[in-house]
This record gives C-alpha cells, structure tokens and sequence, in this order.
C-alpha cells in the first residue's frame, strides 16, 4: 500500500469535478472496513469545515446478494447532507451526477436519539417519528462502479442525493417486512422488490446502523433521516428520465432526471 488515507480522500473528493477515477487499490484492502471508514471520516470531515449540514445516515449493501458479490457479510453506511435533498416531484441535472442508478428504499426518520451499542428493532421503532417512501440517487467516483467494500465505503457508500416522499405515516399499523416496491423509470416497472429484501427488515438494518455507530463512540439523533437500503435492485438512469418509486402502505415519491438546470 503506498497511498495514505488522506490522499485517497483528495482522489475522491476531486472526482466529484473531474471524474470518476480508478479503484483505490494501492491504499485500501478490498474488505477494509476500518480504513475504508477512516477515508471517508475525512471527506466528512472536510465537507463540514465547508458548512454543509448533516441531516442522517444512509445505509448500504443490506442485499445478501451484493454482500456476497463483494466478499463482506454486513451493510455499511454513508453520511447524509442536507444539500442531497431533492424535494418530491423536483430534479435532478446531469451536471449534478457521474454515473447514477436509482433504488427504492423506507426512510425513517428519527424522533430520538439512538445510543445503545445493543440497539433492537424495538429502540428503533420507539425511536422513529414516522416512515416515508425514499428514492435515494447513488453515484460512484470509481470508475464503471468496479468497486470492492472499501472503495464503497471510502466514497460515502456510492452516495449522491434522496428523495422523500411527502405522506408521513406512523410505524404502528404498517408492514415494513412485506410492503411491495415498484420503482418506474418513464412509467414502467424497472425494479420489484418486498421489505424483507433489506437485510430481512427496514427496522433491522437500522438498528444494525444504531449499534455500529454507537460501538465508535457516535449515535443516531432526533431529527435524522435514516434511508435503511433498497428493496429491489438499483436500475440506471438517464438525462430524460422520470423515476417514481411506489411502496405499499407509504405511498410514492419521484422526480425528473433533466440534462441542463433551465
């Protein structure tokens, strides 16, 4: 390895302008967590120091099947900043993105924090203000998203932006382990899924990102927007592209995918 952490962060964050960039293989063990999450600590770090505002966590890699792909056997997380957010119904520019994919996912968002290092489902839901349906909008800095775990993880989990629905409905009463998805690209289907299709439950990939952070000292806070992973497969997009995302019992959210801001 001859790339330090901090030069692999500058790669990254310089990819957001000049282009996706080659996988960090001279500065990252593919299965990495502890430096991968080191990296991307950094870029964190940096954003802040800009003044962009945390707003929650995302959580990625909560499919059995993408874990395998990549030789890890957890999700991993990303950080959320409020400039990711596109309002329901608004756009997206091609200015804005590399090489984006669309996925469906529940959001939660927080009404306490969560500090226990042995977070259920149970301090989760008593936790969460209420569900709403979520497009997240993931990228990657890595070229032809040939990435290994620590690539992801180093590159803020292949983050971008989100979209929130605007229908905010009270956990108690809802089915997050079976609800349906549809994700339509132009009006037809492109991605099916079921809440069991995220790490076997919403709730139990949230509590996972509960204990991981409050094992490093950190938590999650009243207020934040947790999106818990996707429920079907991520789908490309393209500059044209109107993307809605139906979840049953929480409704939809959408938005256009537009070449130039008018």
């Amino acid at each position: 390895m001859t790339a330090t952490y901090q030069e692999l962060a500058d790669r990254l964050e310089s990819a957001y302008r000049a282009g996706p960039i080659s996988p960090l293989r001279d500065g990252l063990d593919a299965t990495d967590a502890r430096a991968a999450y080191a990296v991307q600590a950094i870029n964190t770090h940096r954003w802040q120091s800009r003044g962009r505002q945390i707003v929650g966590r995302k959580i990625g890699l909560t499919a059995k099947a993408v874990q395998e792909q990549l030789g890890v056997a957890q999700p991993d997380f990303g950080v959320l900043f409020s400039d990711m957010q596109i309002e329901d119904e608004g756009a997206l520019f091609a200015s804005q993105v590399l090489q984006p994919k669309a996925e469906a996912e529940v959001a939660l968002i927080l009404a306490a924090d969560i500090r226990n290092v042995a977070a259920t489902v149970d301090d989760v839901a008593n936790a969460t203000a209420y569900a709403v349906p979520a497009i997240e909008i993931v990228d990657s800095r890595i070229a032809d998203w040939k990435i290994t775990f620590a690539d992801t993880v180093a590159d803020n989990g292949s983050s971008a932006f989100f979209v929130l629905g605007n229908d905010k409905r009270p956990l108690p009463g809802l089915d997050l382990y079976s609800c349906g998805m549809v994700l339509q690209i132009n009006g037809q289907v492109a991605s099916v899924g079921a809440g069991a299709a995220c790490f076997g439950h919403p709730l139990e990939a949230a509590a996972w990102l509960a204990r991981t952070l409050a094992s490093e000292g950190e938590s999650l806070r009243a207020g934040d927007i947790v999106l818990t992973g996707a429920l079907g497969p991520m789908v490309k997009i393209a500059p044209g592209d109107h993307v809605r995302a139906l979840i049953g019992g929480l409704g939809s959210c959408q938005f256009s995918f537009n070449d130039e801001q008018q």
